[in-house]
């Protein structure tokens, strides 16, 4: 695999997870994770690994037709900053895979924290080194849950598969990217309300 700047998965320099191994099992617990959906998982990351960028094609043109959203890859100027959408849609694309394929651990859990880091204050533009919008809402986390849930389901369904191993694929993808979007929440609550 090529080196994707910035994508830091493994990292031991990475700051471990606030959110320990148990907390992870109770939250997925909560989702109704099933090992059943580890294995769905996994098929559709073998289904999905050759569309990567034509999902990422529809993905960034649904974000760059909207002002509102587009603003967050932008200088302070309002212009978007095309190095800055391009190393991180190389980072979205390994994502894709990541949500499908990685192990659920305690690795796991690190770059999970550092995604929703990146999104927040705390960290936003610092790993591309870029002046952009300082702060990705909450609530634009939170929505985006819909469209890069619906928006799949036609890509899961382009191999042939039968369509409830389709549907089986989508509700473990569904369940993935809530869980990834509890868990990038964690920089955005106070202490103690996680």
């Amino acid at each position: 695999m090529a080196e994707i700047p910035g994508y830091a998965y493994g990292d031991p320099a990475l700051a471990p997870s606030p959110v320990g191994p148990k907390e992870l099992e109770e939250l997925k617990a909560a989702l109704m994770w099933t090992e059943e959906d580890n294995e769905a998982l996994r098929e559709a990351g073998e289904v999905l690994k050759d569309q990567v960028e034509e999902i990422l094609d529809l993905w960034y043109g649904f974000v760059g037709s909207h002002p509102h959203l587009l603003r967050y890859f932008a200088d302070p100027q309002g212009q978007p900053i095309p190095e800055y959408l391009e190393r991180v849609r190389r980072r979205f694309g390994q994502w894709i895979l990541d949500t499908c394929l990685r192990p659920k651990d305690e690795a796991w859990l690190a770059y999970q924290h550092e995604i929703g880091l990146r999104h927040h204050r705390s960290k936003k533009g610092r790993t591309d080194g870029v002046e952009t919008t300082p702060h990705i809402p909450l609530r634009y986390l939170i929505a985006f849950i819909y469209p890069i849930t619906a928006t799949l389901k036609p890509f899961l369904a382009r191999k042939g598969h039968p369509q409830e191993k389709v549907e089986r694929m989508h509700q473990a993808w569904f369940k993935a990217v809530v869980l990834q979007a509890a868990l990038w929440s964690y920089p955005y609550v106070k202490e103690g309300d996680f």
